[in-house]
């Protein structure tokens, strides 16, 4: 089993240790934060797009194709009644040059993405109070 220890800072900032690493996150100011790091939605979101871009990046570095000029845009789609979001869309612009033939087999690669994977199984979630 892993841990990631949480800390609460100052105004609406919290901090996650994880691996020897601190991710830090605030509130933006309409929530009462300061604004000085992502929001953990922000976070949420930025590790889908850049877990698929991973997986492009890995399949086109296997390849020897190169990753310039390769983009990745996610778009969220928000149910107004639910106030969530229902779609989640990535589009992936590859530069004139990308060959043909890995077209379908690089969308494939981003769907490989292992954020995705646990969002679609979704881990159960249990909290306690120690």
């Amino acid at each position: 089993m892993k841990e990631m220890k949480i800390v609460l800072g100052e105004n609406k900032k919290v901090e996650a240790r994880y691996k020897g690493m601190t991710i830090y996150t605030d509130q933006p100011e309409k929530a009462g934060g300061d604004e000085s790091a992502p929001a953990p939605f922000d976070l949420f979101l930025a590790s889908i797009g850049t877990c698929a871009g991973f997986y492009v990046q890995a399949f086109c570095n296997q390849r020897g194709i190169s990753t310039d000029h390769i983009e990745l845009v996610q778009k969220m789609h928000h149910n107004k009644e639910t106030k969530m979001i229902s779609k989640i869309e990535i589009d992936i612009l590859l530069p004139p040059d990308f060959p043909a033939q890995y077209k379908n087999s690089v969308i494939r690669a981003a769907e490989s993405c292992t954020v995705k994977k646990h969002i679609a199984s979704s881990p159960e979630f249990v909290l306690n109070v120690k």
